[in-house]
């Protein structure tokens, strides 16, 4: 029997929601012809700015291009360590390492999936640099004790907020929550474009202005270059996408919402369902859950038509890449157990409920069976 599938993200009807605006943005980018830091650069910046609360936004070519940038603006570099998640894509850990700065990983809260901040201090040494929390699956870290510990010890605290953009904690946006937040605009993300794309944020105007510095391969005015950077612009047909998904934004923000609080009533007597902490919203970048027999559910979903992802499998210090820093298996317990277990479904702002009925209808029949 054929079942039709659905989709895991649905980008066809947010760009049809979006279409005369996104078209009128794209052909003034082709009109003028400033590919590279054109007008609509500043723009969005000063949009993004406005809407997380920051002082400052830097629009940057990737969500990797924006962790890489606010590590070398607070000058990272070999000897250094930085405090990060074990539980996250591999480009958290891949920065701090490309800069010959090591990753010291600390295990995750069971039920946020994000930093355990009890554990942050016994992990701290004389070289330890920076604390670089993730705010996963779309919920922000817990900023308010994170930055506390940051603040006893003199050091800059970076959000990876790849997964967060648009979420609250403690009535602040996240990417406004701590020394420098960095997100990422990749497509499939809450907001995102039709390419790479980033973003950095702080209110520390010299921060601002390094971070802009490094950007542009380290140049401060045309031909000067006091510093080593990189080639992190963004590009101005990005920018134009992201300002025309803007002006939907807030209420993607809010329909996510509503997906998953639905999911959740729906599937939480099935599943471990997603634990949202008190004063925090998410945005749910994506709806994870925890099943046993994973591989079993998941071929029992694919074969009904629905799609699933695993976010992630492989914890970073299990990673071949990070294998010299001798972290075998059980060196981080909770993102280890984490990682066999979790499973990401359908998520976006147009899921409705016959489709929601359909998905979680189904999840419910293959975990029974596969008990």
């Amino acid at each position: 029997m054929n079942v039709s599938a659905i989709d895991f993200i649905d980008l066809k009807t947010q760009q049809q929601r979006i279409l005369p605006d996104l078209e009128r943005r794209m052909k003034e980018v082709l009109c003028h012809g400033q590919y590279i830091m054109g007008p609509e650069v500043g723009e969005l910046e000063a949009k993004l700015a406005a809407y997380t609360g920051s002082r400052h936004a830097i629009a940057v070519a990737s969500g990797t291009d924006a962790l890489l940038i606010a590590l070398m603006a607070l000058g990272i570099g070999p000897g250094d360590e930085v405090i990060t998640s074990p539980f996250t894509f591999i480009a958290t850990g891949e920065m701090i390492a490309l800069l010959g700065a090591t990753p010291v990983f600390v295990d995750i809260d069971p039920r946020s999936y994000n930093m355990d901040p009890a554990r942050i201090e016994a992990a701290l040494t004389s070289r330890t640099k920076a604390i670089l929390p993730v705010s996963l699956y779309g919920q922000c870290a817990d900023f308010a004790a994170i930055n506390a510990i940051a603040g006893r010890y003199g050091l800059p605290v970076i959000e990876d907020g790849c997964q967060s953009f648009g979420a609250l904690y403690k009535g602040k946006r996240s990417c406004a929550l701590s020394t420098i937040g960095c997100t990422s605009f990749f497509p499939s993300k809450p907001l995102g474009c039709y390419g790479d794309g980033g973003a950095c944020f702080t209110d520390d105007d010299e921060l601002a202005a390094m971070m802009r510095q490094v950007r542009v391969h380290g140049q401060d005015r045309r031909y000067h270059h006091p510093a080593l950077g990189i080639n992190g612009r963004i590009d101005t047909l990005q920018a134009a996408v992201l300002l025309a998904k803007l002006e939907v934004f807030p209420d993607e923000v809010t329909e996510r919402g509503r997906v998953g609080a639905r999911y959740n009533v729906l599937l939480g007597d099935s599943v471990v369902t997603p634990y949202l902490a008190p004063d925090c919203s998410s945005v749910y970048a994506q709806y994870t859950v925890q099943v046993a027999n994973r591989a079993q559910v998941q071929k029992a979903l694919a074969d009904a038509g629905i799609p699933t992802a695993v976010h992630y499998p492989v914890p970073l210090h299990l990673q071949p890449v990070f294998s010299s820093l001798g972290l075998g298996r059980q060196s981080f317990p909770v993102a280890e157990a984490a990682a066999e277990r979790v499973m990401s479904l359908p998520m976006h702002p147009y899921l409705g409920e016959p489709d929601l009925l359909r998905i979680t209808e189904q999840v419910r029949l293959a975990v029974k069976e596969s008990v």
